[in-house]
């Protein structure tokens, strides 16, 4: 059997034209988590599949939470599978603070409109569009591709990602590398260049909650017990606490080929790292969640009655943790709580890094350079977390890269689970060229 990819078959019209109306179907879908389930939108996934001729499998994990898988032969069966996963819910959105209905998939000023237009429905559209192209043409990609599409991924993925691989890894077995969401969207340099972070890391996820024990009493009387007093005073010691910065290797690499682009001489091991970022302008501001641990308290709760002192007050930490840092922060943590104050687990998952290279990463870097020449891309770590946490258990190598040209004036970042939330048609468009041309490389 040849092992030798088929000539190159430039993305149709006919699937850049249908990106767009799929993406504002899948929209339509209300897959909020938690108050929807993903069902009715894997529903349709299955029948657009179908449609191509893509055969695929519906799972539960529970009634309603969806996913679906399906597998696209490879013109090297010798190779590892390339797993390409998105997720299908999305986080709520309510109606009153948007400028167009949240699951209207509204077209206007040449963007389309919508919770999960850039988290992540923009991406599934891309990953069916391509999909229903390469079937068209009966091309095969460079080694056989497993589609996922999942379920839960804004709430941990308990029902998603991380439930298949407990349940199901059998679906991925043959598996080596994966893309999916956190990077390969382009970010303005200057006026005609653009940065493309691919994320090669995430950092880890710490969610706590802390809890603080008094005294209960009249909240008349004086009380050096109060639970409520320790507790805010811990969450102020730890909401103003500033980590040392950390640089590891995909920040160090983004930072130095910025610095090369815009002619600055940057020591990255200065003293006084903060004032030499500061000469890379917005591109220091936009990488400085990336930079070191941090900790941010997020919710309160304590007290029935104004006039009784409780004897326990609770509250929420969202921590993060780079790369080879998690210890750290957690010491830092520990060293910060009063006495009377303990912590429990909410949300406790890995940090990620592999290195930026092989043949996937230069098919990455060759699609969007071909696809934009004033594009750079570079390695990123993601400051949240994805479904590739859950992949990296079965050993899979995990990056992420959904191929997004954004104009220089939309603000990517604020979008995310954000009001207005919107993707440009022509990033719609850029994207399954890009993801065309990396399935005939990769």
């Amino acid at each position: 059997m040849s092992t030798t990819a088929p000539a190159p078959v430039p993305a149709s019209e006919e699937a850049q034209r249908e990106v767009v109306e799929m993406c504002a179907e899948l929209i339509r879908f209300d897959t909020s988590n938690p108050t929807s389930d993903e069902r009715a939108c894997a529903d349709r996934v299955v029948e657009l599949l179908a449609e191509a001729g893509i055969g695929s499998e519906l799972v539960e994990s529970a009634p309603g939470r969806a996913n679906v898988i399906a597998r696209i032969p490879g013109a090297d069966p010798a190779r590892g599978a390339l797993l390409v996963h998105g997720h299908l819910d999305v986080v709520p959105a309510d109606p009153a603070e948007w400028r167009v209905p949240p699951f209207s998939g509204e077209i206007r000023d040449g963007y389309l409109w919508g919770r999960g237009a850039i988290d992540m429905k923009d991406t599934v559209a891309v990953m069916l569009a391509t999909a229903r192209h390469f079937a068209r043409t009966g091309t095969r990609p460079a080694r056989e591709i497993v589609l996922a599409f999942l379920a839960d991924e804004e709430a941990g993925g308990r029902f998603g990602a991380h439930w298949l691989v407990e349940h199901r890894p059998d679906l991925f077995a043959g598996v080596t590398e994966a893309i999916g969401e956190g990077g390969g969207f382009s970010y303005a340099l200057d006026d005609t260049r653009r940065l493309y972070p691919i994320e090669n890391a995430q950092r880890g996820m710490a969610w706590m909650e802390l809890t603080a024990d008094g005294r209960a009493g009249h909240g008349s009387s004086p009380n050096d017990e109060n639970a409520v007093t320790d507790l805010a005073e811990t969450l102020t010691r730890i909401g103003r606490h500033t980590f040392p910065v950390r640089l590891i290797e995909p920040v160090r690499a983004l930072l130095a080929e910025a610095a090369r682009l815009q002619g600055v001489d940057l020591d990255l091991d200065a003293d006084d790292l903060d004032a030499e970022l500061a000469r890379l302008g917005h591109v220091a501001d936009f990488m400085q969640v990336v930079l070191r641990n941090s900790a941010n308290p997020t919710m309160f709760t304590a007290g029935y009655q104004t006039n009784v002192i409780p004897g326990r007050a609770t509250a929420r930490v969202d921590g993060r943790f780079l790369p080879g840092h998690e210890q750290e922060l957690l010491d830092a943590i520990d060293a910060l709580l009063l006495p009377s104050v303990s912590r429990r687990w909410v949300n406790h998952d890995i940090a990620m890094e592999t290195s930026f290279d092989g043949p996937l990463v230069d098919a990455m870097c060759a699609a969007v350079r071909a696809e934009d020449p004033d594009g750079h891309p570079v390695p990123y770590c993601n400051p949240g977390g994805t479904d590739a946490k859950a992949f990296t258990k079965l050993g899979i190598r995990c990056f992420g890269f959904k191929g997004l040209k954004l104009p220089h004036d939309l603000d990517y970042g604020r979008l995310f689970h954000g009001v207005d939330e919107r993707v440009p048609l022509e990033g719609l468009r850029f994207g399954v060229r890009v993801m065309t041309r990396l399935w005939q490389d990769c």
